[in-house]
């Protein structure tokens, strides 16, 4: 079998074209669903009457035992082949003879091409939804061991306020819940089949695309077969889903990174997901958490590379799509590799809770609860604000207790000294979705809920 349109060009193909043009490699991984195009078409054309019923079976036969050959390993590509579509039809017309060459009938590989990536697609999205699950959980597990462990929050990366450590893992679980979301939305509109738009225009013959849509399990036909085969939205979209989700565990990353140094000394990564050093034999260095961060400049850099791709094609088909596939398949295969290791983290991290405490109690974490506290009294915010500036200045300058400094203030009781307990800052936030104890119990169920959401939410 030569190429594909050998009956209008004379020649061979010069190694510069093919080395340039193929893509076997990349897309060879698409064989599963490029098969269950094929026999979807396939079936199509016997139903409408395109095809002999023998021979649609000779070619379904033929499918089948590629399918088999590529899983085992004993498939044989060979030097005409491509990319997957090409070895896949030539290996069926190896096994079928003529009612091989009857396969194409009606299809053109853009539509082929793009059935094949809107299939892989949406498995893909559904077995990332999967894990970003498997993480939430793992993360509301060790809230619900944390109990009351608090730990200081921060801002500009400086000791702000205490937070229950719950708290805090929690608004990570609640970040991959809207990562859930994009994926199950970037689903939605993914799960359109092309499969009948044929090179750009459909076809004069009688094929039937609601019909294969319908059997290849899509929710949708397309409406327009020019968008039909040029349309990689659902491309960037998924690219998009996971450079977010990346952003949100490079977060993490980083801050497993922070907390496991011994300045922090906040957490204990399992040795099982850290690494030793060439040279210094003390050393447990967090090289998972560190991948996590890493990672995320590639997905970024898949997304901004796919959409200046698109951004000046004309319609319909352009080679330039060919380029669709390898930031899509690694940005999966990133994110794969990354959410299954920090969800082993976090089922087995230690959380060092004495470390944590300690930080959380320096006296000056109290200032804004002071500040509301003169605000209860009627005085207005801004001064109260200044006013407590003022006396953190004083303690910091005299080398005094800050404690002190403020019961030493006229605008201050003796009823303040409670103020500096342990674990008053959290008793004290009450609002909903803050810190306090209260609101991180409905917060728990929250989120409890929200799972269960999300569950419902997956494809049967």
């Amino acid at each position: 079998m030569g190429t594909l349109w050998e009956g209008r060009l004379s020649g061979a193909t010069t190694d510069a074209l093919k080395a340039l043009n193929d893509s076997l490699e990349i897309d060879k991984r698409l064989y599963r669903e490029d098969i269950l195009g094929s026999i979807a078409h396939v079936e199509m054309l016997v139903t409408v009457g395109l095809i002999e019923e023998s021979d649609g079976a000779l070619i379904l036969d033929a499918l089948k035992i590629a399918e088999e050959e590529i899983s085992s390993g004993s498939f044989v590509f060979q030097a005409e082949d491509e990319d997957i579509h090409t070895a896949l039809e030539r290996r069926v017309t190896e096994i079928a003879g003529v009612a091989g060459a009857r396969m194409h009938t009606g299809r053109s590989r853009n539509d082929q091409v793009v059935t094949d990536l809107r299939l892989w697609t949406l498995k893909s999205l559904d077995e990332l939804a999967l894990l970003v699950m498997s993480l939430q959980k793992s993360l509301i597990e060790q809230a619900k061991k944390a109990g009351e462990t608090r730990l200081p929050g921060y801002t500009h990366l400086q000791q702000a306020q205490p937070v229950l450590l719950s708290h805090h893992l929690l608004a990570h679980a609640w970040a991959l819940s809207r990562d859930f979301e994009r994926i199950i939305e970037t689903r939605s509109r993914t799960d359109v089949s092309p499969l009948g738009a044929g090179a750009l225009a459909g076809s004069s013959l009688p094929i039937d695309p609601i019909m294969t849509s319908e059997n290849l399990g899509f929710s949708e036909t397309f409406k327009n077969s020019l968008d039909a085969v040029s349309d990689r939205d659902f491309v960037a979209e998924a690219v998009f889903v996971n450079a977010l989700l990346a952003v949100h565990l490079s977060r993490i990353g980083e801050e497993l990174v922070l907390w496991s140094s011994e300045e922090f000394g906040f957490v204990e990564i399992d040795d099982a997901y850290t690494t030793g050093s060439s040279m210094l034999p003390q050393k447990k260095n967090p090289d998972i958490a560190e991948l996590a961060r890493a990672k995320t400049g590639r997905i970024v850099g898949h997304l901004s590379g796919l959409l200046t791709v698109l951004k000046g094609l004309p319609l319909a088909y352009n080679k330039d799509l060919q380029e669709d596939k390898e930031p899509l398949f690694d940005s999966f295969d990133t994110n794969t590799l990354v959410l299954t290791a920090l969800t082993g983290i976090f089922d087995s991290v230690t959380f060092n809770k004495e470390k944590m405490a300690q930080a959380a109690d320096k006296p000056f974490s109290v200032a804004i609860d002071l500040a509301e506290h003169l605000v209860h009294k009627g005085m207005p915010f801004r001064e109260a604000h200044t006013l407590i500036g003022g006396l953190v200045k004083a303690s910091i300058e005299n080398q005094k207790d800050f404690n002190k400094v403020v019961l030493e203030n006229e605008n201050f009781g003796p009823e303040i000294e409670d103020f500096f307990k342990p674990e008053a800052a959290i008793d004290r936030r009450t609002t909903p979705g803050s810190t306090g104890l209260d609101a991180v119990e409905v917060q728990k169920e929250q989120i409890k809920k929200r799972l269960e959401i999300q569950i419902s939410m997956m494809p049967r």
